[in-house]
């Protein structure tokens, strides 16, 4: 018996060292669909380093950073007010293999990343993203925002500002990085954009700004994205604009603001989160006056996606840890995942992630269209993006409980990673909109956009190029003209009452159609068996008396479960 197994037979089994990528039997796959041959091949070696780090080292400096949060001084010891944050070497080191070794901020803005000479496509960056988030959640914040700024620098910046700022925004050495944030919220706006009260005044060729702003991820940041009223501006969203805040003036001076204090956090306790005090602080107009919102929503639209990125990475983390539990312990005479009832549960774990991995493969893809300037694949964007985030987040909540459950007693003790996972779990279906907020962004999506008709095109296509019996395909389509019939409903009431459900049920749709197309792409039974488990219990009516159905869910943990497109007839049961 090897060291390896003999760790199996353990009463209380440990997955620490374990590689997250070699693990994933269905990422290799997923990645050979959505990227070029060449290029997945050129990522596998990092795919397995990251991979292996997330199972270890990275998951091991995650915990230390949880446990040590950062703080904040205000003087230096010779009496000097210059603010710092100071942060746990563990977190530090864990910045370096973002930024530097992977550089996740950079990727898609440069070649040379990773070797590549090319900008990553969006799928590449969230698949790395989906591996380190199964370790870290905090950092992947900064990370996202640094992004997230860089992109809607280039898109809406002078061309001088970003000529100044996107080598520091895009470098891969911790000491010329910089990092960047956003600024929005205050404490009488929050998704209220339009009650924003902090103040621009006009100087000369810059702008100066005043007051609050009430939580600021990131908040030492070297650029942040800041929204305020310009003087004299109207009131209402026309008189809000958009600014890039630099931490450090050009002459190398503090910029005229402050760290109050940071928050003390349910979770993302490794990552700094602040309040800012805008004392005349130096500021550059981004894009055109009076349209602030509509240029941050694509930093925040950004995010947004990014969110339910991390969600389906902590989903599969969850799942991952749940299931390896229920392989290695037993009781009552026999391994738990051999037990009907387990076997439910973990499936019930395992749906949602894999949902939520398809959808952001989904969204990556047309993202990927939408910059090349496919008009019809950003109103697709714009619809997958709320959808993600709004329904991949509140399931991650529920999924890291559940997976809390699997491993018992244990799994509410702060030194194994359920109660991170959980805490951090909840700060995705907050942040960058609530679910009510995201749910109407859906609506506004269809409104504004015509999102829905290019969704239902997408998702046409979709079952089309699907191998499947002609029964199932007519079911699909079915399913495609309620789910859109109803979505017209809720947005022809401005969805004030609909919008969670008619978001829900596009999200279930959409998975389930994608999910079907990726297994017969990919010949897996087991994707196709997942395909079948969110028809059954999200898409069809329920009789709470009358036992529900396991068809396919047996699959799901059997490591054999893989077949050709020609036998993917599941869906037929």
């Amino acid at each position: 018996m090897t060291a390896r197994d003999a760790m199996h037979e353990e009463a209380i089994p440990d997955r620490f060292g374990t590689n997250s990528f070699v693990e994933d039997r269905e990422l290799e796959s997923l990645l050979r669909l959505y990227l070029p041959e060449q290029l997945v091949d050129h990522l596998k070696p990092h795919l397995h380093r990251l991979g292996e780090l997330a199972g270890g080292v990275l998951d091991a400096l995650a915990q230390t950073s949880d446990r040590n949060p950062p703080t904040l001084e205000h003087r230096t010891r010779t009496g000097k007010d210059l603010q710092r944050i100071v942060k746990h070497p563990a977190y530090v080191e864990m910045e370096r293999i973002a930024y530097s070794e992977f550089g996740l901020a950079a990727m898609s803005h440069r070649g040379g990343v990773l070797d590549w000479s090319e900008p990553m496509p969006a799928a590449v960056k969230y698949a790395l993203t989906f591996l380190f988030v199964q370790a870290e959640f905090g950092l992947c914040c900064p990370v996202s925002m640094t992004d997230s700024l860089t992109r809607t620098l280039r898109k809406f910046g002078d061309p001088a500002l970003v000529e100044r700022y996107l080598p520091a925004l895009t470098s891969q050495d911790l000491d010329a990085l910089a990092q960047g944030a956003m600024f929005m919220t205050e404490q009488g706006a929050g998704s209220d954009i339009a009650a924003t009260a902090t103040v621009a005044k006009r100087d000369g060729a810059i702008w100066k700004l005043s007051g609050d702003k009430w939580f600021c991820s990131n908040p030492d940041a070297a650029l942040a994205m800041v929204l305020a009223r310009v003087e004299g501006a109207p009131e209402g969203m026309r008189g809000v604009s958009l600014f890039l805040l630099p931490r450090r003036l050009e002459d190398g001076s503090p910029n005229a603001y402050r760290i109050i204090r940071l928050k003390d956090k349910l979770g993302t306790r490794s990552m700094a989160s602040g309040e800012i005090r805008l004392e005349g602080a130096t500021a550059y107009l981004v894009g055109e006056l009076g349209r602030g919102f509509v240029q941050m929503a694509d930093m925040v639209n950004n995010s947004r996606l990014s969110n339910g990125v991390r969600a389906a990475g902590m989903m599969r983390r969850a799942a991952a840890e749940a299931q390896y539990i229920a392989r290695h312990r037993k009781a009552f005479g026999k391994r738990l995942i051999d037990m009907p009832l387990m076997q439910r549960q973990l499936a019930k774990i395992m749906l949602p992630g894999e949902q939520a991995r398809t959808m952001m493969f989904q969204a990556a893809d047309a993202l990927r269209r939408a910059d090349g300037g496919d008009s019809n694949a950003y109103a697709l964007v714009r619809i997958l993006t709320p959808m993600l985030k709004f329904r991949a987040c509140r399931d991650a909540r529920r999924v890291t409980g559940d997976a809390m459950e699997v491993r018992g007693g244990c799994g509410y003790i702060e030194e194994w990673s359920d109660p991170r996972l959980l805490r951090d779990s909840h700060l995705g279906s907050i942040w960058e909109g609530t679910s009510n907020i995201v749910a109407q962004d859906v609506i506004r999506a269809i409104n504004r956009e015509g999102s829905l008709t290019v969704l239902q095109d997408h998702l046409s296509a979709l079952v089309e190029q699907t191998t499947m019996h002609p029964a199932v395909r007519a079911r699909f389509s079915a399913l495609v003209a309620q789910a859109s019939s109803f979505a017209e409903v809720a947005a022809a009431t401005g969805g004030d009452r609909h919008a969670r459900q008619a978001a829900s049920a596009l999200y279930h749709l959409s998975s389930a159609i994608a999910m079907a197309w990726e297994a017969s792409k990919t010949g897996s039974l087991k994707r196709m068996a997942l395909a079948q488990l969110v028809v059954l219990h999200r898409l069809s009516p329920r009789d709470p008396f009358k036992p529900d159905s396991d068809a396919g869910a047996q699959l799901l943990f059997d490591d054999d479960a893989n077949a050709d497109p020609a036998t993917l007839n599941l869906l037929e049961q």
